[in-house]
């Protein structure tokens, strides 16, 4: 059986495909850099990252762009002996207004070096490519309406894509607009025995969102929806595990086998909530889950109801684990690992170095939490509810405009962390600080004084479900525990869609460093560990 999520942590908007006997799924990064992650599978079963496509500048400038701008919903693709990549750019996203350019790029192969972008069009987001069976391409999107009279999400517009010129040909037309679930978005087009199919989510990418589907024998349409639609949804399931099922995508195996995967959200419930109130809140973000599927009348269905299941029989491939990840880098190779990600910008001598001091992660103090630029910062997903992570730091500031330390971090308005700063007083510190809708807070006003004689500081954070704490240590044996509780909850979509728009990511846990004097005081970190609890089943 395969087991659901099968990509853990914030992974939304799958966009699976097949090339052969191996499998692509590319998911949504929106301002972590690089952008787009690729992940493979022989199995559809055991996946394993294997490209992060959009890593320069060139391809992708995400200076400025706001919280949950960035990389919205790319569509993966393989005809023609390469593979296509569409993405939507979003630089405004909380106003009337959608700031958004969407772009084309390709490669022979999935792990090499990925094309300059071509730009296609700004209308809207969530864009896709279909190449029919006669050899024409043609580009999909979702159109946006700033109209206030209007409802935001105008349709799915269709138009030509000429792969010689480069661009985009001819007039785009409105073929689809959406049922009365409405945000009709992320639309991709299949033909599967002479029909056309248009997929959509709907209803937003909270807890009521969902899958569409509807056909047509012409590309233009008229379209006719499924007679049991949605495809997909956990709304009408408030007691199952695998909620916010929607946006996804389709695949057929080598063996005629159909699977559809698409982004769900593990909820942690309110133990004091009714839970038709409130089903919670996802601070993993949206991840990634696969179901079976099967036709019956030229329509697709999600085998066992139209619902998220935990467990999904696998396909008849032979089964290919892959090597287990350890969570330690000691930091000695000469690039950053992938499982790491850095905030608008690459990974490079702007905000931190690898070879400046061998064996260490060199991060050098820039600009703060709050910046939309260059945030010297080095994270990886929460993958898990209950896990430890770790860290081992060496700074010496000199203002209490230094600091440098571990973060669990959800946006610039919600984050908490544990660090090293200088205190007018006592010298050299161990302090905390926390950020809940932007407002800065201080719960526990704790000031530990670093000995003289130590040089590294060791940070740990113990995430428990629902709340989590941090740890010091001087020789990373003896660790102390503060005594300061934080919520899981303020790290995730739900909390901050409550506040404000731009909600669409996940927590990470890191290592940053802050200098708002100017002097770029650097930072040296020997070593990060991420380690899951394991634990018996809640």
């Amino acid at each position: 059986m395969i087991i659901n999520p099968i990509l853990t942590g914030f992974h939304p908007d799958p966009s699976i495909c097949r090339a052969g006997e191996d499998y692509y799924i590319a998911t949504s990064t929106f301002e972590w850099f690089p952008g787009v992650r690729i992940f493979h599978s022989k199995d559809l079963k055991n996946w394993r990252l294997i490209s992060t496509p959009l890593n320069r500048s060139s391809q992708l400038n995400m200076l400025g762009n706001p919280d949950s701008g960035g990389v919205w919903a790319p569509n993966l693709s393989y005809s023609d002996g390469r593979f296509w990549l569409i993405f939507s750019d979003v630089k405004t996203q909380s106003n009337s207004w959608k700031d958004v350019n969407n772009y084309l790029v390709t490669c022979e192969t999935i792990d090499g070096e990925w094309s300059e972008p071509i730009y296609m069009n700004s209308s809207g987001f969530d864009p896709s490519l279909f190449h029919d069976e006669d050899g024409k391409k043609y580009f999909l999107n979702m159109v946006w309406d700033y109209r206030p009279e209007n409802h935001s999400f105008y349709g799915i517009a269709l138009q030509e894509f000429d792969w010689k010129a480069k661009r985009l040909v001819g007039q785009p037309k409105i073929i689809f607009k959406g049922t009365d679930r409405k945000l009709t978005e992320a639309p991709v087009m299949y033909k599967v025995n002479g029909y056309y199919y248009l997929l959509t989510a709907e209803g937003g990418t909270k807890f009521e969102h969902a899958s569409t589907i509807a056909r047509s024998k012409q590309i233009n349409g008229q379209y006719e929806v499924h007679p049991q639609n949605p495809l997909i949804s956990s709304w009408a399931h408030p007691e199952i595990q695998l909620q916010k099922a929607g946006h996804g995508s389709f695949v057929q195996t080598q063996t005629d086998e159909w699977y559809f995967v698409h982004l769900t959200g593990r909820a942690l419930k309110y133990p004091e909530t009714p839970l038709i109130e409130n089903r919670g809140y996802c601070p993993l973000g949206r991840e990634t889950a696969i179901q079976s599927v099967y036709w019956e009348k030229d329509w697709p269905y999600i085998t066992g109801g139209n619902y998220p299941k935990n467990e999904v029989p696998q396909p008849q491939l032979t089964e290919h684990p892959w090597e287990i990840e350890t969570g330690f880098d000691d930091f000695e190779d000469e690039s950053l690992a992938p499982i790491f990600q850095t905030l608008r910008i690459p990974f490079s001598e702007e905000i931190g170095s690898l070879s400046a001091r061998p064996g260490y992660l060199r991060l050098y103090g820039r600009e703060s939490f709050n910046s939309l630029f260059h945030q010297p910062m080095v994270a990886r997903r929460w993958t898990d509810f209950h896990f430890e992570a770790t860290i081992a730091v060496e700074f010496s500031p000199e203002s209490f405009m230094q600091l440098a330390g571990l973060t669990n971090y959800y946006n610039t308005q919600n984050w908490s962390a544990i660090y090293i700063t200088h205190d007018e007083d006592k010298g050299k510190i161990i302090t905390l600080l926390a950020s809940e809708k932007g407002e800065l807070k201080r719960k526990v006003d704790t000031k530990i004084e670093i000995p003289l004689n130590v040089q590294t500081v060791y940070f740990k954070t113990i995430v428990n479900y629902s709340q989590y704490q941090y740890a010091y240590s001087f020789d990373q044996k003896e660790w102390l525990v503060i005594d300061q509780l934080f919520d899981s909850l303020v790290l995730s979509d739900d909390y901050v869609s409550e506040h404000y728009g731009g909600f669409f990511t996940g927590a990470f846990v890191g290592m940053f460093t802050i200098d708002t004097t100017g002097n770029r005081l650097v930072a040296d970190f020997d070593s990060f560990d991420y380690q899951k609890i394991e634990e018996e089943e809640r």
